[in-house]
């Protein structure tokens, strides 16, 4: 029995399947005592309206991988895809949320999100880009905000209105590196559930760099894990198949969760512990 294979249909299927491709990565920096390899070999394809989050010890180039794909850094050897064309520096179809907010001190949370819009948009009108800032200060719930500059608002609001403004030129894919690790517990666990209502709403790519285990059990697809570096590589891909909409509760009460949280550790603090020099 012969069997036929299409090379169209298969090709479309590889492209569609291809939305983001880090493709035997490399990164190496020159020091005064010779090459330091920070990654090695790196090989990962993100699907379109997936949600990976990135874990692992600090100086496992976390930060350098996303900076890849965010354009800020280019590798020393291999490619980074996305939708096929290899990034070479920074897009707005690539929005980055930092740790620090990255807010103008000296304007509103309104203009810093309508700066955004229209260095992207200068051709919309002005009430439409007004619309957009609005429409996204209240996917986060900072209607009420809206006029206030980030030294008054707290961390968490300052946070809110970064995404709000990296969501409001609408991105492929939004990159967030480490985003809630300069807040406390609960306010942390407010933007979580914030963030999956929206990506639930949007299905926007997300990446995420975090070292919360419990953080990327709750918000992920599926949990790439580095090994330890220098030359540091993917170690391990976790799966988390908890159906959407997810309830933080409802997930603790299964077993299952249990189980992942258990190999996440056993990877971090067993095969890979952390030793300091």
């Amino acid at each position: 029995m012969q069997t036929l294979t299409n090379p169209q249909i298969t090709s479309s299927v590889s492209a569609q399947a291809a939305f983001l491709e880090i493709d035997h990565v490399s990164k190496i920096y020159p020091t005064p005592r010779g090459d330091y390899t920070v990654l090695d070999g790196v090989n990962l394809t993100v699907q379109e309206g997936e949600f990976v989050c990135v874990i692992g010890h600090s100086g496992c180039g976390k930060s350098t991988l996303l900076n890849m794909v965010s354009g800020f850094a280019q590798p020393t050897s291999g490619e980074v895809r996305l939708n096929g064309k290899v990034i070479t520096r920074p897009g707005p179809e690539r929005m980055v949320v930092f740790q620090n907010y990255s807010l103008l001190p000296w304007k509103t949370a309104f203009e810093n999100i309508y700066l955004a819009v229209n260095s992207v948009y200068p051709e919309k009108r002005k009430q439409e880009k007004i619309d957009i800032v609005r429409h996204h200060l209240a996917m986060v719930g900072l209607e009420d905000a809206a006029n206030k500059k980030p030294g008054q608002l707290s961390g968490g609001m300052k946070q809110r209105v970064s995404i709000a403004r990296a969501l409001s030129i609408y991105p492929e894919i939004l990159i967030l590196d480490e985003p809630f690790g300069a807040l406390d517990a609960i306010t942390r666990e407010e933007l979580q559930d914030e963030l999956v209502k929206i990506w639930e709403e949007h299905r926007i790519t997300i990446m995420m760099i975090t070292h919360d285990i419990d953080e990327a059990l709750f918000l992920a697809d599926r949990i790439v894990m580095m090994t330890n570096g220098p030359a540091a590589k993917i170690g391990e891909i976790m799966d988390v198949h908890f159906p959407h909409p997810r309830k933080r509760s409802q997930m603790m009460e299964d077993p299952e969760y249990y189980t992942l949280r258990n190999q996440a550790l056993n990877f971090l603090f067993g095969r890979y512990a952390h030793h300091e020099d």
